[in-house]
C-alpha cells in the first residue's frame, strides 16, 4: 500500500503506529506538522506545520512545557489555531497530489484531520484515495465543542472522512452525531496500535511495596491538583506509601503543591522516560492512577494495566470499556481528592482485589490491545476501506 499520513511526527504514538507500516514494506510518506526526526525509514518527511506548530522547537515533545504555558497554548490553538488551516492546506494539498496515495490517513482531527479535510476540499486529486482519521480521546469531548470554529472543523472532518479508527466504542457514536456516513467503516482499537508483550508486562513477583505512579504528566484534562491533595489523605492512614509522577520533574506547580502539602518525602518526580523505562517504573508499582476528565483509552493507563498495576481512574465512558469497578479497578471523581485517596487505600489494603485484577487485565489487554494482533487488524481495515466504493470528499 501506499500511505500518506499526516501526524505530529514528534508523537511516541502516531510514531509507534506508522512504524509498523514502514518496517513491514509499505510505500509510506508523513506530512508531520510539527519538525521531526525519525528512527525508521519513510520514502518522503515533509515538514507541513499549522496551528502554529513551527514556532515549536524540534526538541520539544507533545505535551512538554509548564502547566499554566499547555492551558494558555491549548486556549490560543483552539481560538486561532483554525485560521491557520486554509494557508496550510495548500502545502499538503501539493503533496497529496504528488505523492498520489493509496490512503490518506490523519492520525488526529485537531489539527491534522482539520488540515487534511481542508487539502481535499480545496482541489481534487487525479487518483481516487480513501481519507482516514483517527480519533485521539478527547478530540471530541474536549476540543470540538470548545469555539465555534473548531466545531466547523471537526464537521468538516468528520463528513470527508471515507472511514475511522477510534480508541474507544464511544468516540464512533460521537462521530456518528458529528457527521460521519452512517455506512463508513470503522474500526476500534488503541491509539497507538497496541500493548507491545516484550515492553509492557508484569513482574515476575507481585508487587510488596505501596508505590503509586501518576503516569499522565500535565495536561490541562488531567487533575493533578487534585490527585496531590489525594496523598497526605493516603499518608494518614498509610505513612509507607510512595507515589510516582511521569514527566513532572522540575515542573513549577508540582514542586508548590508537594512544598504546601508537605509530601516531600514521599513523592518522585520522574523526567520524561523511554517505553522501555516507563515498563519498568510500571512493574515496580501496586497503583495506576490517571485522574483525567477528558480521556478515549489512555495508553499508558493500559500500559501500567499491562504491567499488572491496578487502575484508578476518571469515572469516564470511554473508561468503563476497560474497567468494571470493583472487580478489574476503581473509578472514580477526578475532581475529588478524597475520592482518589478512598480508591487509592482500598487499592493498598486489598491484595485480594489487586491480585484478581491483575489477571483479569492481562488477559483483556491480550484479547483487545496486543500489538501485533491490533496492527493485523488495522491492515485488514486498510484494505478494505481501499477496496470499498468511492466516497466523495468535501465539506
Amino acid at each position: 500500500m501506499k500511505i500518506l499520513f499526516v501526524a505530529d511526527g514528534r508523537s511516541p504514538i502516531s510514531r509507534n503506529w506508522i512504524r509498523y507500516f514502514a518496517e513491514r514494506g509499505d510505500e509510506v510518506y508523513l506530512a508531520s506538522t510539527f519538525a521531526c526526526e525519525l528512527d525508521f525509514p519513510v520514502k518522503r518527511l515533509e515538514l507541513t506545520p499549522v496551528a502554529f506548530s513551527a514556532v515549536k522547537k524540534q526538541t520539544s515533545t507533545p505535551g512538554s512545557g509548564s502547566s499554566r504555558t499547555l492551558g494558555l497554548r491549548t486556549l490560543i490553538r483552539q481560538w486561532l489555531g483554525p485560521l491557520t488551516i486554509s494557508r496550510s492546506a495548500r502545502k499538503l494539498r501539493a503533496f497529496i497530489q504528488e505523492v498520489q496515495p493509496d490512503i490518506l490517513h490523519a492520525l488526529r482531527v485537531p489539527y491534522e484531520g482539520m488540515l487534511a479535510a481542508e487539502a481535499l476540499s480545496g482541489g481534487r486529486v487525479s487518483r481516487p484515495l480513501k481519507f482516514i482519521v483517527s480519533i485521539w480521546g478527547n478530540d471530541f469531548t474536549l476540543h470540538a465543542p470548545s469555539t465555534p470554529l473548531m466545531g466547523y472543523y471537526t464537521r468538516k472532518v468528520m463528513k470527508a472522512a471515507d472511514a475511522l479508527h477510534a480508541d474507544c466504542e464511544r468516540d464512533i457514536r460521537l462521530a456518528r452525531a458529528w457527521g460521519l456516513g452512517a455506512e463508513s467503516p470503522t474500526l476500534v482499537a488503541p491509539g497507538n496500535g497496541g500493548i507491545r508483550g516484550d515492553v509492557f508486562y508484569p513482574p515476575k513477583e507481585f508487587v510488596k511495596e505501596p508505590v503509586i505512579i501518576n503516569p499522565r504528566g500535565f495536561r490541562a484534562y488531567v487533575k493533578n491538583e487534585a490527585f496531590f491533595k489525594s496523598i497526605p489523605l493516603v499518608l494518614a492512614k498509610r505513612s509507607d506509601a510512595r507515589f510516582v509522577c511521569s514527566s513532572m520533574q522540575g515542573e513549577a506547580q508540582a514542586l508548590k503543591w508537594i512544598q504546601e502539602l508537605g509530601i516531600e518525602h514521599a513523592v518522585q518526580l520522574n523526567p520524561p522516560l523511554s517505553h522501555a523505562q516507563m515498563g519498568e517504573v510500571f512493574r515496580g508499582a501496586q497503583i495506576v492512577v490517571s485522574p483525567s476528565v477528558h480521556d478515549g483509552t489512555p495508553n499508558s493507563l493500559i500500559e501500567g494495566m499491562a504491567c499488572g498495576c491496578f487502575p484508578v481512574a476518571g469515572d469516564l465512558e470511554s473508561i468503563r470499556e476497560w474497567i468494571t469497578p470493583g472487580q478489574n479497578g476503581l473509578l472514580v471523581d477526578p475532581n475529588n481528592p478524597q475520592a482518589i485517596a478512598d480508591a487509592i487505600l482500598i487499592a493498598l489494603e486489598r491484595e485480594d482485589l489487586r491480585r484478581e485484577a491483575a489477571g483479569l487485565n492481562a488477559n483483556m489487554i491480550s484479547a483487545k490491545a496486543e500489538y501485533g494482533r491490533t496492527m493485523e487488524r488495522v491492515v485488514e481495515f486498510y484494505r478494505s476501506v481501499i477496496m470499498s466504493a468511492s466516497h466523495q470528499t468535501g465539506g
